[in-house]
């Protein structure tokens, strides 16, 4: 049973984005393309967000990680959530200055944020499949003999820890997905504003909102645990959705070309056949 759920959850995080871009292209005419665009630009984001945090917390130990510390604690959330919120919006914002140049509108702007967030799904359910896989077939005694014996203990405590998951746990993955979807989907219409109105401010306003999200969860997953954290990153989706409405706006209509004027048939000319008119009519 619990292999069955652990398949659902994943199968959840794949799923979702796609069935989302598809109700948008089919609601809202906007292409795959931007889908596309969308998740290029989260993973290159990445290749930028992950080295730096990597420099700033471990490589130069600027930020403190003790989170038995409230003041380190929401000092490392906030750092978190900063840099994520740099990075990915950021990415985002340059998405619509040099490549995605024509999407302006409402819908062109949720297909964007649905290829963001829903790349980042995709590949945590891929991910996911492949970890709990490999975990469960070890636990069947296959491939140990390619683990180290001094690393067997780990590996054992880890699967106890997995297959140990109560089944209500297991699915907050694919609902966490869900809420993330509905706040990229709102950070991607805040950065689109920056072009539909002209004002930086709105970048900064999604930076704010990304930072306040990811620092947020930090803080409730270290405090609490994973339901309480998953009911307030859903109070911030609600608050997503609300955003997404509130910038909603109709799609440009093409205007209508008016229709062309009858065409009347052609009454060939009533000429009197001379002699001088059969003469010009063989030149012409």
């Amino acid at each position: 049973m619990i292999y069955l759920v652990f398949a659902l959850n994943f199968l959840l995080m794949i799923v979702m984005p796609l069935i989302l871009a598809r109700f948008i292209a089919a609601r809202r005419a906007a292409p795959w393309s931007l889908f596309g665009i969308g998740a290029v630009i989260f993973v290159v984001s990445q290749i930028g967000h992950i080295p730096f945090n990597w420099l700033i917390l471990e490589r130069w130990e600027l930020v403190p990680t003790d989170t038995t510390v409230l003041s380190s604690l929401i000092i490392y959330a906030l750092f978190l959530g900063l840099s994520a919120g740099v990075f990915e919006e950021g990415a985002r914002y340059l998405t619509y200055r040099f490549w995605a140049k024509d999407a302006r509108t409402w819908g062109k702007g949720l297909m964007l944020g649905a290829g963001h967030g829903g790349i980042e799904a995709i590949l945590l359910g891929l991910s996911g499949i492949i970890n709990i896989g490999a975990l469960a077939l070890i636990q069947r005694g296959m491939f140990l003999d390619a683990i180290p014996p001094e690393q067997m203990p780990l590996v054992e405590q880890q699967i106890t820890a997995v297959f140990s998951t109560p089944l209500p746990a297991i699915l907050l993955g694919a609902v966490e997905r869900l809420f993330a979807l509905c706040a990229h989907l709102a950070m991607s219409l805040l950065v689109m504003q920056v072009f539909v109105r002209g004002q930086i401010r709105w970048l900064l306003a999604s930076i704010l909102w990304h930072t306040l999200l990811n620092a947020t969860a930090v803080i409730a997953i270290t405090t609490w645990n994973a339901y309480v954290t998953e009911a307030i990153i859903g109070v911030f989706a609600l608050l997503s959705v609300a955003i997404i409405f509130w910038l909603r706006t109709p799609e440009p209509v093409e205007p209508e070309l008016e229709p062309l004027p009858e065409m009347k048939p052609l009454q060939a000319a009533d000429i009197e056949a001379t002699a001088e008119t059969l003469e010009r009519s063989k030149y012409t």
